[in-house]
């Protein structure tokens, strides 16, 4: 039931009406308080309904948020002391899907063992349903957004007080208005990040917003905030010569940027931006196992280290909350700074971002940064589990340097390769890199070589 990053899927087929009451219901009986609140897709009412219907069956009261962020939704379970959250969204996927998102006080996903019990509840139907004399209340509260955008104002005068732990400290901006001097479009995707703007706007930046108003068909561009997606944001950068620009997904969870310069900046070299800007020596930083070489040298070269989770924001946050680890993130665009929230929060990635670019232009802090070949195939099968079962065994016996994380991964003296089953489709997905582009081809090769074999041992394709 429960993906990378909640449950997720189509409008009327594995998202249903009744899919949200039976959520209701196993949250609830769980949970004494639950904030809940959806993005702008047009079947988040429905729903929202069935989902309050479940959560109030079992006596839990309801604060209902309405339309707001997933971050916002996220930090508001702790601000009122509720046990639990859950944000009616999709996140970056089309309109025709929709799905739910369950977190906990601290902001951070529910871990796979709560995930369990409620997938379990559901499964075997064991909700504590009260009687009618018992029932949760219910209260609309509309300040969410507001104490969102207070909370990233402070966030922002604190970053620019304190500056980075990197070795070109960033500090000394000014804690009133610290981002005067600075130019920042938003592209919110017509989904829910509009508190990046506000916020932004409040610390003192000049903001251009593009696709500002929410609107669930997301017709200005598709939700995802990927390269092909932004040119748009690209070229008004470029057009009004702006220092840096930002992009969110239909929930506000993600955020992406364009350089000062007017180019879409790669995942992983965002991600080794933040972590540099975020660890010092002897401090750890959580990513996916198929993030780039380059975030890892990135953060060897100040002394940090990059620490591997399985791929999902629900295992990055997992590990973030660990001491000793300053950041976390997702190349797909989910970022995470432990001392504020263990919440993918997009606007607040684009204010840290923002106070980065206001001290040295962020076209410049990607410059430094490495890049290396990476390549990428994925391979269709109906038999991946078997596969996989026959690639771990093999790649365990014949290769040292295996991790068994997420996938198979293998890493050389030159590089790395990743074998690992796809969660939403028939595939296993083969990534190599490496610091040389030959080395990348030929880890594509032998990675290659090992499924094709696999699956010819597991029943074909």
């Amino acid at each position: 039931m429960f993906g990378t990053s909640g449950i997720r899927g189509r409008v009327g087929k594995e998202v249903t009406a009744a899919v949200a009451l039976d959520v209701g219901r196993a949250v609830g009986t769980e949970a004494d308080r639950v904030i809940v609140g959806r993005d702008a897709r047009r079947s988040g009412e429905t729903l929202r309904d069935a989902l309050v219907a479940g959560l109030r069956e079992t006596g839990a009261d309801v604060v209902d948020v309405g339309r707001a962020a997933t971050p916002t939704v996220a930090r508001a379970i702790g601000d009122r002391s509720a046990d639990s959250g859950v944000v009616v969204t999709a996140s970056h996927n089309p309109a025709p899907d929709n799905g739910l998102k369950l977190w906990t006080p601290s902001g951070q996903a529910y871990p796979p063992a709560r995930q369990d019990v409620i997938e379990r509840r559901i499964r075997e139907e064991t909700f504590d349903l009260v009687d009618w004399e018992e029932q949760g209340g219910y209260e609309r509260r509309n300040d969410a957004t507001d104490r969102h955008r207070d909370a990233l104002v402070a966030a922002g005068e604190r970053a620019a007080e304190t500056g980075t732990t990197e070795l070109d400290d960033s500090g000394g901006l000014p804690a009133d208005d610290p981002l005067a001097d600075l130019s920042v479009v938003v592209d919110v995707g017509n989904g829910m990040g509009g508190v990046t703007a506000d916020a932004l706007h409040e610390l003192g930046a000049d903001v251009e917003t593009l696709n500002a108003t929410p609107d669930g068909r997301f017709p200005a561009r598709p939700s995802e905030p990927t390269a092909g997606n932004c040119e748009t944001l690209v070229a008004t950068v470029g057009a009004i010569d702006a220092d840096v620009g930002v992009a969110h997904d239909g929930d506000a969870d993600r955020m992406m940027a364009v350089t000062d310069g007017g180019t879409f900046v790669p995942g992983d070299l965002l991600l080794a931006v933040f972590g540099r800007a975020a660890a010092g020596e002897g401090d750890r930083v959580a990513a996916p196992v198929d993030t780039s070489l380059a975030a890892a040298d990135a953060l060897a070269a100040v002394g940090a280290e990059l620490v591997y989770t399985r791929v999902g924001d629900v295992y990055v946050a997992e590990r973030a909350a660990d001491a000793g680890v300053a950041f976390g993130g997702e190349p797909s665009g989910a970022w995470m700074f432990p001392e504020e929230t263990l919440c993918p929060d997009g606007p607040l990635a684009a204010i840290r971002l923002a106070i980065l670019a206001a001290s040295t232009p962020l076209s410049e802090r990607v410059a430094a940064m490495d890049r290396y070949p990476i390549r990428r195939r994925s391979v269709e099968t109906e038999h991946k589990t078997a596969a996989m079962e026959l690639i771990e065994e093999r790649v365990t016996e014949e290769f040292d340097g295996v991790s068994t994380l997420d996938g198979v991964r293998v890493d050389a003296d030159d590089g790395w390769f990743l074998l690992r089953a796809s969660g939403t489709e028939p595939l296993v997905r083969i990534t190599a890199e490496a610091r040389e582009a030959d080395a990348a081809d030929r880890l594509l090769d032998c990675a290659s070589g090992i499924v094709d074999r696999a699956l010819a041992d597991a029943g074909g394709r």
